[in-house]
C-alpha cells in the first residue's frame, strides 16, 4: 500500500480522495494554483505544493510540473481525480516514466476509449451494442452533412475527444447543420484540442443509464447501474442508483456488456460505461447502446457507494498498489436507493449562467452526505467549475430516498451567491420524476416551472426587514429592548428582491413585539414561548447577512439587497444599447464591428467562462456604435463589450 500519494486535482474530488486516504493511513500531497492558495483541499492535505497561475493551463494542466511536485514530495502514486489530466494518456505515460504509479487505468486503455469513434468500433468487436452513426476519419463539412442525412435527422454532433456535454450539438433539420458543426468544433478545440466530431442518430426518448465497472487489468466486475437521465444541455443534474424500472434481465445484460467492454481493453481501476437507452416502451434488454467509456472515477460515484457499501477510492488505491479485485461479482449486491444532486453557483432564471461570489454562509443538513471542496468564507472562482457541493441521500426505497432528497435540499443554506438549490428542490418533486417516468428531455420540457426564481412571501419579507433592522434577534437570543430613548417608534426600510423594491414599515409595539406593514399585507411578529412567531406561524427561518446582502432561508433561500439610504441611486438605463459580460470570462470571439447593422438575436460575441462557451446576442435591431472588447480579452462581470447606437441616433 502507498505511504503517500499526490492528488493532481482540486476542489471536491481532491477532498474526497483525501478523506479515504486518511482513513487508510495514506498521507496526501495537494497541488494548488494561485487562486486556490487558501482552498479547502490545501488545508486538508499533509503536504502542499504550489504549481502555477490561476488558469488551468498554468497549473492543473501542467503535467510536467505536477510530476516534479510528486517526486519532490516523496509521493509514490498520483491520483488524477476527474477532469483536468485524468484521461490524458500522455500524462499517464509521463507519470510511469518518472517511476510513479498512476492510480487509474493504463495509457493504452485510455487511448482506446478516448476517441469515441475508435471506441465504438472496438466495442462492436467486443459484442457491445452501439448506436447507428458515422465514426470515421473524413471530416469535411459537406461529407459530414451527407452522413447526417443518411443517418436521418435528428442527429447528434459529438466531439470525438469529448465528454461532459462539451463539443456536442443536437441538430433537428439539415438547415441547422453547418452552424451547429462550427460551434461544436470550436468548443471541442477549446476543451480538448481536437476539432474532430462524429455523427450519431438521436434517440427520441432517451434515458442515460451507465454502469460502474472496476477492473484489475485482467478481470472486471460491475457495481450495477446509475440513471443519469436528468440532464440540462447534456450536463447531469441529479443522478440515482439503481435505475427506476430496471429489470433483472436488463441489469444482467447491461452489466455483462459493461464487463466485456472493460475486459476487452485490460481495464484497471474505476471506470464507467455509458449507455443510451430507449425508454419509449420500458427498459428492454435489446434497447440499450454504448455511448462512451469514462476512464476515471465519475462525479456521481457516491450513489454507487451508497447502494453497494463499497468505497471506490479505497478500491482504487488497493488495486493500484498491486492487489487484485477486492470483491467478486457474486459478492456484490444492491441495498436501498440513492440520489445525488449537484449544487452549483449559477443563476438559474438567467439561463443557468455560472456565478461567482464569496460564500458568506454555508450549512447543510446532517442527514445527507455532503462532498464539497469549499467552506463558508471561500470564494467561487471564475477560473474553475462552479460546483459548491454534491448532496447525497440513501433510503430503503426510491420513494423514501426521494423524500430525503427534497427535504435535504430545502434545508440547505447557502449565502453569498446565487445557486441552483431551488431548481433542484422543484425537480426532486416534479411529478414525472417522482413517478420514475423520465428521459433526458424532462428538464427542458418543464424548464419554465423548474427554473422559476423562488419568490419570498410577505412573511419571509417581514423576516428580512426585521433582520436588516437588527430587531429580530440579539446575539444572546433575546429580542432587543424596545423602548430606548434614541430609538424611533417606527422604522422604515427598503429592500430589493428580484429587482423589485419593497418598502417596509415596522412599528415597535413592545419588546419582541412588532407590526410589519408592506404594500400588500401586514404581519404581527412576536417573541413568545422561547421562539419567534409570524402571526400564528412558528418562525423556522434562518438568516444570513453579508454587508447589504441578506438571505432568508425558509424552505428556499430568498435573497434581498438592503437599500442604504445614503446610496446614490443610479437609474441610468442602457435600454438594450449595451451588451455586457454576464459573468467573468474570456472573450473568445467578437463578430461585430462599428457601423455594422445587426438584427435582434444576432450573435455578436462569444464569452468563454467556466469551461463553456456563451453566445452574446443583440437585444434589438440596430447599428453597432463601438466595440469595446477584443478577442482574447479577460473581462469582469458587467463589463461593457459592445454598444449600439441610441435608437434616436439610428
Amino acid at each position: 500500500m502507498f505511504t503517500k500519494i499526490l492528488i493532481a486535482n482540486r476542489g471536491e474530488i481532491a477532498c474526497r480522495v483525501m478523506e479515504t486516504a486518511r482513513v487508510m493511513g495514506v498521507k496526501t500531497v495537494a497541488v494548488y494554483s494561485d487562486a486556490d492558495a487558501g482552498a479547502k483541499h490545501v488545508a486538508m492535505a499533509d503536504q502542499t505544493i504550489h504549481i502555477g497561475g490561476s488558469a488551468p493551463a498554468e497549473s492543473y494542466l501542467r503535467g510536467n510540473v505536477i510530476i516534479a511536485a510528486a517526486l519532490e514530495s516523496g509521493a509514490t502514486g498520483v491520483h488524477p481525480g476527474y477532469g483536468f489530466l485524468s484521461e490524458n494518456p500522455d500524462f499517464v505515460d509521463a507519470v510511469e516514466a518518472a517511476g510513479l504509479v498512476f492510480i487509474g487505468p493504463s495509457a493504452d486503455a485510455i487511448r482506446k476509449m478516448g476517441l469515441k469513434d475508435a471506441a465504438k468500433v472496438l466495442m462492436e468487436q467486443a459484442g457491445v451494442p452501439v448506436v447507428p452513426g458515422y465514426h470515421g476519419a473524413e471530416q469535411a463539412p459537406d461529407f459530414l452533412a451527407g452522413q447526417a442525412k443518411e443517418i436521418g435527422y435528428p442527429v447528434l454532433i459529438k466531439a470525438v475527444a469529448g465528454g461532459g456535454g462539451k463539443g456536442m450539438r443536437l441538430v433537428e433539420k439539415p438547415a441547422d447543420f453547418a452552424v451547429a458543426l462550427d460551434s461544436a468544433r470550436s468548443e471541442a478545440t477549446t476543451a480538448f484540442g481536437n476539432p474532430d466530431v462524429l455523427i450519431e442518430k438521436y434517440i427520441q426518448r432517451p434515458r442515460h443509464i451507465e454502469v460502474q465497472v472496476f477492473g484489475d487489468g485482467t478481470n472486471a466486475v460491475h457495481l450495477f447501474e446509475r440513471d443519469c437521465s436528468l440532464q440540462r444541455r447534456h450536463q447531469k443534474v441529479i443522478e440515482e442508483a439503481p435505475a427506476p424500472g430496471m429489470t433483472e434481465e436488463m441489469r444482467a445484460a447491461m452489466g455483462s456488456a459493461a464487463v466485456r467492454a472493460a475486459e476487452a481493453i485490460g481495464y484497471k481501476g474505476a471506470g464507467t460505461i455509458e449507455f443510451i437507452v430507449d425508454g419509449s416502451d420500458g427498459l428492454r434488454p435489446d434497447g440499450f447502446w454504448f455511448m462512451e467509456m469514462n476512464t476515471r472515477l465519475q462525479v456521481e460515484h457516491p450513489v454507487t457507494e451508497a447502494i453497494t457499501g463499497v468505497d471506490l477510492v479505497e478500491w482504487q488505491l488497493r488495486v493500484a498498489s498491486g492487489e487484485g479485485l477486492p470483491m467478486q461479482q457474486e459478492a456484490l449486491s444492491i441495498t436501498g436507493h440513492a440520489f445525488e444532486a449537484r449544487i452549483y453557483a449559477e443563476d438559474v432564471p438567467k439561463g443557468f449562467l455560472p456565478a461567482t461570489g464569496t460564500l458568506s454562509h454555508l450549512e447543510f443538513p446532517e442527514t445527507a452526505r455532503i462532498d464539497s471542496g469549499v467552506r463558508s468564507g471561500d470564494t467561487i472562482s471564475p477560473w474553475y467549475d462552479p460546483m459548491i457541493a454534491k448532496l447525497v441521500v440513501h433510503g430503503a426505497t426510491r420513494q423514501i430516498a426521494l423524500k430525503q432528497l427534497e427535504r435535504s435540499l430545502r434545508h440547505t443554506e447557502i449565502g453569498g451567491t446565487v445557486t441552483n438549490v431551488s431548481f433542484l428542490s422543484l425537480l426532486s418533486a416534479q411529478p414525472d420524476f417522482v413517478a420514475g417516468d423520465m428521459d433526458t428531455g424532462l428538464i427542458e420540457r418543464h424548464i419554465e416551472t423548474l427554473a422559476a426564481a423562488p419568490v419570498a412571501c410577505t412573511k419571509a419579507r417581514s423576516v428580512a426587514a426585521l433582520t436588516a433592522l437588527g430587531l429580530l434577534q440579539a446575539p444572546d437570543g433575546v429580542p432587543p429592548e424596545a423602548f430606548v430613548m434614541w430609538s424611533p417608534l417606527i422604522h422604515r426600510i427598503s429592500l430589493v428582491h428580484h429587482d423589485t423594491q419593497i418598502d417596509v414599515s415596522v412599528t415597535v409595539l413592545g419588546t419582541g413585539d412588532y407590526l410589519v406593514e408592506l404594500a400588500n399585507g401586514q404581519h404581527k411578529v412576536t417573541y413568545a414561548q422561547g421562539c419567534w412567531w409570524v402571526d400564528q406561524t412558528k418562525l423556522l427561518a434562518r438568516t444570513a447577512r453579508d454587508g447589504n446582502e441578506l438571505t432568508v432561508f425558509w424552505g428556499n433561500g430568498y435573497r434581498f439587497h438592503i437599500i442604504d439610504p445614503l446610496e446614490r441611486e443610479d437609474e441610468a438605463d442602457a435600454g438594450g444599447n449595451v451588451v455586457i459580460a454576464p459573468m467573468p470570462g474570456l472573450v473568445k470571439a467578437v463578430f461585430a464591428s462599428a457601423g455594422q447593422a445587426v438584427a435582434q438575436g444576432d450573435r455578436l460575441a462569444i464569452l468563454e467562462a467556466m469551461k463553456m462557451e456563451h453566445a452574446l446576442l443583440a437585444a434589438r435591431d440596430g447599428i453597432i456604435a463601438e466595440v469595446l472588447a477584443t478577442d482574447g480579452q479577460q473581462v469582469e462581470e458587467g463589463a461593457a463589450l459592445i454598444r449600439l447606437e441610441d435608437e434616436e441616433e439610428a
